[in-house]
């Protein structure tokens, strides 16, 4: 049973998509389960659990009948953001870019976090706001 995971509501649904294809499977072992870049929805799974679902903003916005309401501004603060607990981040941080990521944050030692913690920051295509950290 998929008991809670992440429904990224976005904009740049195909470039979002082509994004989360490409380093989902690498970066936790997640696979695409349905979805094509043409939307409006697409899922990833780990073990037959959700992990990640993409949905078309303005399709979202049409079912619940917000669609006249502004899509801009959003916020200037981020008030959401992922994080992936990866083995290496400075290399999946590097596949992250290569994929249309944009860096927030470089890879970073923060021992005031915890014990070993290395994180960095990113954006997704949309600008979600993504952490990636080990320890």
């Amino acid at each position: 049973m998929d008991a809670l995971y992440p429904r990224l509501l976005v904009t740049r649904f195909t470039e979002c998509f082509t994004f989360y294809k490409a380093i989902l499977p690498p970066l936790i072992g997640a696979d695409l389960v349905k979805g094509t870049p043409e939307g409006p929805y697409a899922n990833w799974d780990v073990d037959d659990e959700a992990v990640l679902v993409l949905f078309d903003r303005g399709a979202m916005a049409a079912t619940i009948g917000t669609g006249t309401l502004p899509a801009e501004p959003r916020p200037a603060q981020d008030t959401a953001m992922l994080v992936f607990r990866v083995d290496d981040v400075d290399k999946r941080m590097a596949l992250c870019l290569e994929h249309g990521g944009r860096l927030v944050a470089a890879p970073t030692d923060r021992p005031e976090w915890g014990p070993n913690l290395r994180s960095a920051h990113l954006r997704d295509p949309d600008g979600h706001l993504i952490e990636l950290q080990s320890y």
